[in-house]
This record gives structure tokens, sequence and C-alpha cells, in this order.
């Protein structure tokens, strides 16, 4: 019987490329939505957020975001897979309620986000609050940003420690 002695490529591959691919090949199902109140936030260690820039004038500029966002099919069937969800049915106190939901950017694209698997979630619209009341921080954080009255850095972390808490200080201050 002939002993396998592996490649330097094989061994290169397990040891430096399958790290970096890591997120991509977590277990389905294995991601779990973590709750601040009545929100659904992302799983920290599935979804910590990533970004692709830090440039305030690159973000600033109008249409940006726009020119940014490419998540294939492929990526967002990746994501629900990942938090074990389907894009029409969500598990809620163990029944299935038919709820619609989007794969979101954790970092949103008008604060630099990326449209890596380690920046998207599926993100419901309900329960509420959800994906439209965080549109609304994602919105007023951009607007923080881009007059500088918030370094973008912060604006990043702000959003991808926990999107509910700046939303409700800033529902409690008014309408942004």
């Amino acid at each position: 019987m002939k002993k396998f002695i592996p490649s330097a490529a094989v061994f290169l591959a397990v040891v430096v490329l399958w790290p970096a691919n890591s997120a991509k090949t977590q277990e389905l199902g294995s991601a779990h939505y973590a709750h601040n109140g009545p929100a659904l936030l992302p799983d920290s260690k599935a979804t910590p957020g990533d970004t692709v820039t830090t440039n305030i004038q690159t973000v600033c500029v109008p249409g940006y975001s726009r020119s940014e966002r490419n998540v294939s099919v492929a990526t967002k069937k990746q994501v629900y897979a990942l938090y074990g969800v389907h894009p029409s049915s969500q598990t809620r106190n163990g029944k299935t309620e038919r709820v619609c939901c989007e794969v979101d950017h954790l970092i949103s694209l008008e604060l630099g986000g990326s449209n890596d698997i380690k920046n998207l979630w599926p993100e419901p619209y309900l329960p509420r609050p959800g994906a439209r009341q965080k549109d609304v921080l994602e919105n007023w954080l951009h607007k923080q940003v881009c007059s500088g009255k918030m370094p973008l850095a912060d604006a990043q972390q702000l959003i991808a420690s926990d999107w509910y808490a700046p939303y409700l200080a800033i529902k409690k201050a008014g309408p942004p």
C-alpha cells in the first residue's frame, strides 16, 4: 500500500486558501439572528461587516452606491442558506410565517460597505423595526458623513455593531 503524501500545492490550498474562503463554506443554517429588543440583527460571526472604502470623497459622490451594487443571485442564495431562511418565509416562535425579506448590506454601500458575503444578511421587513427602518438609519448616517458631521469610519462601526441602537437614538432626536 502506497503512503499518501500531500503535495506542496495541496498543503498550500488547505492551509492558505481554505481560511480565506471559510465564510463562504460555513455550514448551511449555521447563522442565527441576534436581537436588540424587537429588532433582528445579523449573526456577528457570519456577518461581521466588510468595507471596500473608507474614503469620504468616494462614498459621497452621487450615484456611487448604484455603481457598486453587484450581488449575484448565487450569492444571495448562499446568504439565505447560511441563515437557513427562504426569501419568502421566516420562522418565528416555532412557526413559519410568510414574509418578504432582502439580502441587505450590514454596512450599506452608501457607507463604503462591500458586496462580500461577510457584509450580507437576509434582513426581514417584518417584524418591525426591519429593513425599512434600517434604510432610514443608513440615509441619515450617509448625510452625517457627507456633511462632515461624522467620520466615515465611525458610521461604519456604528451600523455594523448594532444598527438598532443608533436608529432609536435618531428616532428620539426627531425626524432625520
